[in-house]
């Protein structure tokens, strides 16, 4: 990658010059590249000089520093020039001639132009969404799974082992409101006059789920008035629920590669081996983190900066969401094994965070190992105004309405934007519009403006092979070649950094610089040279395959026509 052979570059010279005497000998601080803000400064600059300085004090001014760092940077390859500026900056020239090669190079990569391997034997998993099964989802579910499908994408794009996971909720207080709620609306179905429960689910989509449920099978889950529902009935109800989560992901382009239960964890081997809970409880208690007071089991982890006790076990002999969570990372961690674990949780989860980090160390595993990443929700507008969500109230914006009223494409970039852990607004509005105001239809016209070209150049016979690229001097060429170059960097970043959104920025700025390429720099045409053309048309294919693999890593179509 350019910036790391940059920086190896700097860093040498750095050391070549401690040696020679020409700059304070203490310890050699981290090289950080930045990206000038204005072309006359170069393509990088290091504030190195300036942060050695301020380490070792003494004789000799920052810029001093930098012209004999600069003096020594290596040059050839990559590099034209290496140039002190003040206060105390090292700014780096990449070559023209290395930046015309590197359009070849970025064709014959084709979809691996960007991949990177710092990940490999990593096994990661990363699990998202994971809403409970007593409802369909709702439009603030879109922006985590958005978010983790497209992490998880950039992950194994950089080489990670990735496992995406869904933690099915069929276990706990939640599931057993579910049940209660349906078997009411299906004793409804089968026409009994009976009350749903005060704490239950919406009728507006429990009773449709309780219909369907009665057509197909009948009175089969009926039992005596006033006894409870049969176990069966919310069995299939959270399979039915599970089906249509399923299908409004798929819609959003969300796969999963496990669906985990949560009612697995108190599961007892054929053998009777114990639980996924029970050995987690055992762990536990081994290791000292268990209590009991007032009837129910604590989790305590004073030690572990933990200063609450929290509740494993109730009074009335039921775990808590608490201890299946700690059993289900015990699971994720001792038993599957994975190297890292990054879970998806909504903001609402924000103090279930350090304790969680406390819980895994008080399983004997490195709670860095662990990484939870919180996303905010979504203000979904129309028109100005603010449409409003209230899951339990039964007023429900819908994954599946909003997919299908401005399509998965929309959705995906919109909800990549933001970084998760600030609050966004989604404009129903400017996502269907077909202007450059929307930045969707901005970047796939873009592609599609590429792949015309392409399809015009073929009809009229212009040939690119053997283009003789060094005549790509046009500074909007020289623009363009500087953005796809810096892609692989933006990968690194972003997978480094566990920040996706810095993908549709990305897609934003190229789909400018192609944009102005456009307006600049005619491709074909009789009043061409042939040759210019063949070196043009080989930068269309070059900025078109970088467009169509940040497009496909968002999850977004690459259209060839708008």
């Amino acid at each position: 990658m350019l910036r790391d052979e940059v920086t190896r570059r700097i860093e040498e010279a750095a050391r070549s010059a401690q040696a020679e005497g020409a700059i304070p000998p203490t310890a050699l601080p981290d090289v950080q590249l930045e990206r000038p803000q204005r072309p006359e400064h170069g393509d990088y600059a290091s504030s190195l000089p300036l942060r050695l300085k301020k380490a070792a004090g003494g004789p000799g001014s920052p810029l001093e520093i930098a012209r004999a760092i600069a003096a020594r940077v290596q040059t050839g390859g990559p590099v034209r020039e290496a140039v002190a500026a003040p206060p105390g900056f090292v700014n780096i020239f990449i070559d023209e001639r290395w930046l015309q090669a590197q359009v070849d190079a970025i064709v014959a990569a084709g979809l691996d132009y960007g991949r990177l391997s710092f990940g490999e034997g990593v096994r990661v998993q990363v699990e998202f969404v994971s809403a409970n099964p007593v409802g369909p989802l709702h439009v603030g579910n879109s922006r985590g799974a958005v978010y983790g499908s497209t992490l998880a994408a950039l992950l194994e794009h950089t080489g990670h082992s990735v496992q995406r996971e869904y933690y099915v909720n069929d276990a706990g207080t939640q599931a057993e409101t579910f049940a209660r709620t349906l078997y009411a609306c299906y004793q409804r179905a089968a026409g009994r006059e009976v009350p749903l429960p005060e704490d239950g689910y919406p009728e507006s989509y429990m009773q449709p789920l309780a219909d369907e449920i009665y057509r197909d099978a009948g009175d089969a889950y009926l039992r005596p008035p006033g006894e409870p529902y049969p176990p069966a009935l919310r069995d299939e109800g959270i399979r039915r629920m599970l089906a249509s989560i399923r299908a409004d992901l798929a819609a959003l382009r969300v796969q999963y590669d496990n669906w985990f239960s949560e009612r697995s964890l108190f599961e007892r081997g054929s053998d009777g081996s114990p639980s996924q809970y029970e050995r987690t409880m055992a762990l536990l208690r081994e290791r000292g983190h268990v209590v009991e007071k007032d009837g129910a089991v604590w989790f305590t982890a004073a030690d572990l900066g933990e200063d609450r006790e929290n509740v494993l076990v109730r009074s009335n002999g039921l775990p808590t969401y608490f201890a299946s969570d700690i059993a289900y990372h015990a699971n994720k961690f001792l038993v599957r094994r994975f190297d890292r674990v990054i879970d998806i949780w909504g903001a609402d989860h924000q103090g279930h965070v350090p304790r969680m980090k406390s819980a895994v160390a008080a399983l004997g595993i490195d709670p860095d190992r662990l990484t939870i990443l919180l996303y905010q929700l979504v203000t979904l507008k129309r028109g100005g105004e603010v449409l409003r969500l209230s899951k339990r109230a039964g007023n429900i914006i819908l994954v599946r309405d909003v997919v299908e009223e401005v399509g998965a494409d929309a959705c995906r970039f919109f909800f990549l934007r933001n970084s998760p852990g600030a609050a966004m607004d989604f404009d129903l509005e400017l996502a269907k519009r077909q202007s450059d105001e929307n930045p969707v239809y901005y970047v796939q016209y873009a592609h599609a403006r590429l792949g015309s070209i392409l399809r015009n150049a073929a009809e009229a016979g212009v040939d690119e092979a053997n283009a003789d690229l060094a005549l790509l001097t046009h500074p909007a060429e020289m623009t363009l070649l500087r953005r796809l170059v810096s892609y692989p960097e933006l990968i690194d970043l972003a997978a480094r950094r566990l920040e996706p959104h810095h993908l549709p920025y990305f897609a934003q700025d190229l789909a400018a610089d192609v944009n102005g390429f456009y307006r600049d720099c005619r491709v074909l045409g009789t009043d061409i040279d042939p040759r210019l053309s063949a070196a043009r048309l080989r930068l269309v294919r070059a900025a078109k395959t970088v467009l169509a693999n940040v497009l496909r890593l968002m999850g977004m179509e690459a259209p060839e026509h708008m």
